[in-house]
């Protein structure tokens, strides 16, 4: 099998981390060679956070770069739009159509751009937009986001049984979060 590549594209706090943890127990479970890095801007400010999850036959690096990504799972929609040139050409784009003013948004040097999710789907590319804080909150919390988003990666791994995507969720998930998250993650493959 080729290499295949996600990266997991979000500011400081939203959860991409244990996103990237969960799918890459996932996706070791189903017996590839899985690569996980995570590339941190600000995080702890609210900057950008990148992770990449490579997995395969076997995989010899885990860093993907431009026009190499299957899937590109956004928590926001400036995010998604700031790494589209990673996209490979027949890529998806998974997104939340959450929009986070970044720090030259919030001092006023800069404005929001407007109609971003519509001028992301006017490039061309595949583009799966879903209000998943509205999913969160119905979850019971707006910071499974990261499970929302999960969940609805996991209809483009049709070959994955739902089982197995609960197993991982109990693997990565503390037990005091685990119906909260299990939640999030039904409500997101279901949207």
């Amino acid at each position: 099998m080729k290499t295949r590549n996600i990266m997991i594209v979000g500011v400081g706090g939203q959860g991409s981390v244990l996103a990237s943890k969960l799918l890459g127990h996932l996706l070791t479970t189903q017996n590839f060679d899985v690569k996980v890095s995570e590339v941190h801007g600000m995080s702890q400010r609210g900057g950008s956070v990148v992770t990449y999850v490579r997995y395969g036959d076997k995989v010899y690096s885990p860093v993907i770069d431009k026009g190499e990504a299957d899937f590109i799972v956004s928590f926001e929609l400036l995010e998604a739009a700031r790494w589209l040139e990673y996209l490979a050409p027949d890529g998806q784009i998974v997104t939340s159509t959450q929009q986070l003013d970044p720090m030259p948004v919030l001092t006023g040097a800069m404005e929001y751009p407007e109609n971003l999710l519509a001028k992301i789907q006017a490039s061309g590319v595949k583009v799966d937009a879903l209000d998943c804080v509205k999913l969160a909150e119905q979850a019971g919390s707006t910071k499974a986001v990261n499970l929302v988003l999960l969940g609805r990666l996991s209809h483009y791994f049709g070959d994955v049984k739902l089982e197995t995507w609960h197993e991982a969720i109990k693997a990565c998930v503390p037990p005091k979060f685990l119906e909260l998250n299990m939640k999030a993650f039904e409500l997101g493959r279901n949207a």
